[in-house]
């Protein structure tokens, strides 16, 4: 299988802080992984990096053997609205728009034709139990119900890989199994990869192939 993604020797300084320190990660396309550490770790970070919202201080991220360092704005635009679906703790749903158009959103901003993205999310929707939820604004639904439009956002592109940042934090333990559980599908469904950055245990446990941080660093593979 390919390597998707790819951190050599990545380290990440915030004035005097190192968040990371020397890390070297990679995942094979459709692979899922698990990243578990505490707070401060620095697996949140990592996650940054690797999905192009922060650039390394020192290291490289490759993306199919290309860096990203190397790639112009627009590409690295590209790159984070076409090949990444991001899925956070915190929905960050849009609250004047209904939940159908916060899932569109990916799709007007990178230009794609958005009758062609309602058309397939419409099933996976009904597939994921939140079908109903479509015409409603995000405060009109549970915080589950939140969560499953925000991963519908997240793959409504058809991403390469999912990356999740404590996507379970807001849940309680009956929907965050569900989360998991959910997103895993999607994974094979769509032959994705996936990353889910953890401090819990039990949601870590669920993956065969799993990473430990600590102080900035994988100790544990």
């Amino acid at each position: 299988m390919e390597t998707l993604l790819k951190a050599s020797n990545v380290k990440k300084k915030y004035g005097e802080y190192e968040a990371l320190r020397g890390v070297d990660f990679s995942i094979l396309q459709a692979e899922q992984v698990a990243i578990q550490g505490a707070s401060g770790s620095g697996k949140s970070t990592l996650l940054y990096l690797l999905g192009g919202l922060d650039i390394p201080s020192f290291g490289d991220i490759y993306w199919k053997s290309k860096k990203l360092s190397d790639f112009a704005d627009s590409d690295l635009a590209r790159y984070r609205n076409e090949q990444i679906g991001f899925v956070f703790q915190f929905h960050f749903l849009l609250s004047s728009i209904s939940c159908l158009q916060n899932i569109l959103l990916p799709g007007r901003i990178g230009g794609a034709n958005v009758q062609e993205v309602e058309e397939r999310i419409r099933p996976l929707a009904k597939y994921l139990g939140v079908e109903q939820c479509l015409p409603k604004f995000p405060h009109q639904i549970s915080g589950g119900e939140q969560q499953r439009i925000n991963i519908l956002r997240a793959i409504s592109l058809h991403p390469s890989i999912l990356l999740c940042d404590e996507p379970t934090g807001n849940l309680d333990s009956k929907n965050s199994g569900k989360v998991i559980e959910l997103l895993r599908e999607l994974s094979l469904k769509f032959k994705a990869s996936l990353i889910v950055v953890t401090h819990d245990n039990s949601i870590a446990s669920q993956f065969s192939k799993k990473h430990f941080m600590s102080d900035g660093k994988i100790i544990e593979q």
